[in-house]
């Protein structure tokens, strides 16, 4: 089989994913990050090896911290482009804790993706990952009715017997990502075989998730040693079992300092969710950038909104590769 046909036949697949998920789901979503460049293995796993050296990524996001039982999810990733391969290795570890850790999920996933070069300008890369994951929910931090009494609160032991303390399943998913020199889109699946996560008895699957994204990084102003100033217009949508999102933002940079700013919205009644603004410092090496998710919905006075910060580290790569690194934004 030749290159050119494997590629005809990854993309047939993804977009085969993309058009045939349908909306007869559960209710349920992934935790996700606002910073979904900070996070390119997790957005779609065509994006590793795409930074060609060793690049190790870190994120942290606390999520309506002035609810009881905030969201707090953690990443860490690395991933590097290996000429042998014709393409890239990549590791992610996820953390999401829930309701003061009543509900703590893991997952550990692993991918490879591999790059053509279609013309000139044009390059396409495609990616499979495998992944396994743990949900865990701590008995102890639940509360029944029969644990109430109706003037001195929660005061007794609830009858109800401990059960389905954790589940452990495997899932898989594919991505594909297309770029030129200024342009770029990619399309991804998760939850390809929608395990089922129920933690009693019945099923309870996950979702097959879908995420399209597009965007361009355009020069503003070059000098001789570069670019010295860039907007990146972008847009991502996803769509998760009945969960439909939409976001819009951009992104501008003069020298080491990034800022950003992108609206999310749901396909609902209420199509507004947060404004999310970002601030980021961007060296050679070094990437740090620091996002809150202003919460403009009806939820707006108890959230709190989001923090989230991000760290990256990308390390020049000891070997000359003929492939294009894409140009797209690093937050």
């Amino acid at each position: 089989m030749t290159k050119f046909t494997t590629c005809l036949l990854l993309f047939a697949m993804t977009a085969t994913l993309f058009v045939g998920l349908t909306p007869h789901e559960a209710q349920a979503q992934d935790p996700e990050f606002s910073q979904f460049y900070s996070n390119p293995l997790l957005l779609n796993p065509a994006f590793a090896g795409t930074a060609r050296g060793p690049r190790v990524v870190m994120s942290h996001r606390n999520q309506w911290p002035s609810m009881s039982g905030a969201f707090v999810t953690q990443a860490v990733g690395y991933d590097q482009h290996f000429n042998s391969i014709s393409g890239g290795l990549g590791l992610v570890v996820m953390n999401d804790q829930a309701g003061q850790n009543t509900l703590t999920t893991t997952r550990i996933t692993g991918m490879y993706s591999y790059q053509q070069a279609i013309t000139r300008k044009l390059s396409l890369r495609m990616a499979l990952e495998a992944s396994y994951f743990q949900k865990a929910l701590d008995w102890s931090n639940l509360t029944f009715g029969d644990m109430i009494d109706p003037r001195r609160g929660f005061i007794y032991e609830t009858a109800d017997t401990p059960r389905g303390e954790n589940v452990k399943k495997v899932d898989f998913g594919a991505g594909l990502l297309a770029f030129t020199e200024k342009f770029y889109a990619g399309v991804a699946g998760h939850h390809l075989n929608e395990p089922n996560e129920s933690l009693v008895v019945g099923t309870s699957r996950l979702p097959m998730k879908i995420t399209g994204h597009a965007g361009a990084k355009l020069p503003l102003q070059r000098s001789v040693k570069g670019v010295e100033a860039w907007i990146s217009p972008n847009v991502l949508y996803r769509r998760q079992g009945e969960f439909q999102q939409l976001n819009m933002g951009v992104y501008v940079s003069k020298g080491p300092l990034v800022a950003g700013v992108w609206h999310r919205g749901f396909f609902s009644a209420d199509t507004r969710d947060a404004l999310i603004v970002l601030l980021g410092v961007e060296t050679s090496l070094m990437r740090f950038g620091y996002s809150y998710d202003i919460t403009i919905s009806d939820l707006t006075p108890a959230t709190g909104g989001a923090h989230e910060l991000s760290l990256s580290m990308r390390f020049s790569s000891p070997q000359r590769s003929k492939f294009r690194t894409i140009s797209c934004p690093t937050f």
